[in-house]
């Protein structure tokens, strides 16, 4: 049984950074491609940005481009959003969540496709 734990969440003030982590552990971390999905008071659950399972590829929404990275450490188990120039929009629960696939060489947005998710950590960004 797989388990993703999210840590890192919290309140800062807008232009400010995070770093999320998430703990994988119950199958082969290495072999699925990883994800960071938000979801805001109201709003439908939205992808952020995923990594292939090696760590070749990241993809971002248009929204984080360029303020967020994602990376991988599959020695670890562990995969990372590091969140800087924080937005107040992006205020949400951020969970991590693994590809129900194995080996995919690119990372899917769609959240039907990830089988496995984090309780969810809360980030809150302050104006």
């Amino acid at each position: 049984q797989v388990q993703l734990v999210e840590s890192g969440g919290g309140l800062v003030q807008a232009g400010g950074s995070l770093r999320l982590s998430c703990a994988a552990s119950g199958r082969t971390f290495s072999s699925y491609a990883m994800a960071w999905f938000r979801q805001a008071p109201g709003k439908e659950r939205e992808f952020v940005a995923g990594i292939t399972h090696r760590g070749l590829r990241t993809y971002y929404a248009d929204s984080v481009k360029g303020r967020f990275t994602i990376s991988r450490d599959n020695a670890k188990n562990t995969v990372y959003l590091q969140m800087n120039t924080m937005k107040p929009e992006d205020t949400a629960v951020y969970y991590c969540a693994q590809d129900g696939s194995r080996w995919r060489s690119i990372v899917v947005r769609a959240a039907g496709e990830y089988d496995s998710w984090g309780q969810g950590t809360q980030v809150t960004v302050s104006s």
